[in-house]
């Protein structure tokens, strides 16, 4: 029996989880998450028990000093819960860890539980898989369900996805089993350019979550790194010839690509988040991040493959994920 304590009454409350790991390229999932906690300023209520769920040898503990005392952290997955207020205040419960490493089952159970006893609504798990996506266009977000009502309701994909998986969608089906509604939001990462953090696409997933759920997310300084992230990778791109070519020949498919894009409903969503942002309580404009980020992707460009990845992704950088097929949003095999 799960006993919350200490957390008051929640407000239309939705999950919000995300894994690092696997289902995590470029930290672009697990970093929207640590986003929203930051910003909102979340208050941790529970933690499940390491012992329970993780391989140390795998994930290890961390040792660190507290005035000249050692402590340990050890891996886990944190819940914390945060109130967006406004003129129609409602709660956020962020869930924030790490891909277990055992007993998945009663993982997804143990969350579960939290998230009846809280009164969730609906649960949002983020993903981010490696792609053939140029990171000189917008990145894609495909948000996909198993519940074909909701499907239909919210303007999202009903998955049709066969073959290898990982936490995401082992949650995301113990959700639907359980009658709690649950969405997927991906985001593809460029795979020749994989190493994290990804600015660009934890903005691209923020942005659709606030579609999803229709609320005004404070980005930060996060629309300023990604602007630097990009220009960083322009700046890298362009010392390498053949990756270049290569950057050239997704930019002409992907635009090719995106053409029915440019619709009334694209549109639309775009003006609703501009006046979602011209909101008065939006506080001044945010100031220019340090980029100190673009030290990790100095060295971050990796060859383009020889031949394009197949649907097994053997070519592309670990962690491997196939690339999306037409009308699906694959999850990234079991490692």
């Amino acid at each position: 029996m799960i006993e919350l304590e200490g957390v008051p009454e929640l407000i239309d409350p939705v999950m919000v989880a995300a894994f690092e790991g696997w289902n995590d390229a470029g930290d672009a999932a697990s970093g929207a998450v640590a986003h929203l906690d930051r910003e909102w300023k979340g208050e941790v209520f529970a933690a499940l028990d390491a012992e329970d769920y993780y391989d140390f040898q795998v994930n290890r503990p961390t040792v660190w000093l507290d005035n000249g005392v050692r402590k340990i952290t050890w891996p886990t997955t944190r819940l914390s819960v945060v109130r967006i207020g406004g003129a129609k205040p409602r709660d956020l419960v962020l869930v924030r860890g790490i891909e277990p490493s055992m007993r998945w089952r009663s993982f997804c159970n143990e969350i579960l539980g939290f998230a009846h006893e809280l009164g969730v609504e609906m649960v949002v798990i983020l993903g981010a898989l490696l792609g053939d996506t140029p990171h000189t266009r917008p990145v894609p977000v495909s948000g996909v369900t198993s519940d074909a009502d909701l499907a239909r309701t919210m303007d999202l994909e009903e998955t049709k996805y066969e073959g290898p998986t990982g936490i995401v969608g082992i949650l995301q089906e113990a959700c639907t089993h359980a009658g709690v509604p649950a969405v997927s939001l991906w985001a593809a990462v460029p795979h020749y350019v994989s190493q994290p953090p990804n600015p660009k696409a934890t903005l691209a997933l923020l942005n659709r979550l606030e579609d999803l759920i229709d609320i005004r997310i404070p980005l930060g300084e996060l629309p300023e790194d990604a602007r630097a992230w990009q220009l960083g990778v322009d700046q890298l791109a362009a010392e390498d010839s053949e990756v270049a070519e290569y950057v050239q020949t997704l930019e002409e498919a992907r635009d090719t690509a995106d053409l029915p894009e440019a619709s009334g409903d694209a549109i639309a969503r775009e003006f609703e988040r501009y006046l979602r942002r011209r909101d008065p309580s939006a506080g001044p404009a945010p100031e220019a991040g340090d980029g100190s980020y673009l030290r990790e992707t100095s060295s971050g460009l990796t060859r383009p493959p020889k031949r394009k990845p197949d649907a097994s992704g053997e070519d592309l950088q670990p962690p491997a994920v196939a690339p999306p097929e037409e009308d699906e949003t694959p999850e990234p095999p079991e490692a």
